[in-house]
């Protein structure tokens, strides 16, 4: 069995920017560039990382990109690999991993959905959840929920509603 070490070596042999970060001793997060992304994931794949668990988006609306996150998990020896790339906002478009991991259509129609990303060569990015929406993704850092509600909603109030400490006396 490929130990993590030769595993990351391999990865560097083809990557131009790379880092990584332990955070235990079977997890790490690696940093790679999108344009390497497909071929580095390949690797991982082929070294035992089978299992894709999340695809995830952060948008980094101060750099002006979207990260974009694979966990990826080692049955053999229980090796968790978050695996991140950037893409710009402004042409946020990243190639899919779906002929490594069919699951990951359902992944990317998520992130596309949430955030706007769109996953070249996944012919199915129609919504999961927010059907008939038109506005801005929602998980997009510019979107505006409170402006969103009172647009779509005006006849609705807002307001925080709780109970005061201790409860109500008749319960």
């Amino acid at each position: 069995m490929n130990s993590m070490n030769e595993v990351l070596k391999e990865v560097m042999s083809i990557a131009r920017e790379f880092s990584i970060k332990e955070v235990t001793a079977r997890e790490s997060i690696i940093f790679v560039e999108a344009s390497r992304l497909n071929a580095i994931l390949e690797i991982l794949k082929r070294k035992g990382f089978s299992h894709l668990s999340l695809i995830t988006g952060v948008d980094r609306i101060e750099d002006a990109v979207f990260e974009v996150f694979y966990t990826l998990f080692r049955w053999e020896t229980g090796e968790t690999l978050l695996v991140k790339s950037s893409v710009s906002r402004d042409a946020p478009v990243i190639t899919t991993v779906m002929h490594l991991w069919p699951t990951a259509r359902f992944y990317e129609r998520d992130v596309h959905e949430f955030f706007g990303i769109v996953f070249d060569g996944n012919p199915d990015l129609k919504p999961l959840i927010l059907e008939n929406w038109k506005e801005m993704p929602p998980m997009r850092k510019d979107f505006d929920p409170q402006k969103y509600s009172n647009d779509h909603f005006p006849d609705r109030h807002y307001g925080a509603e709780f109970l005061v400490e201790g409860g109500d006396d008749s319960e």
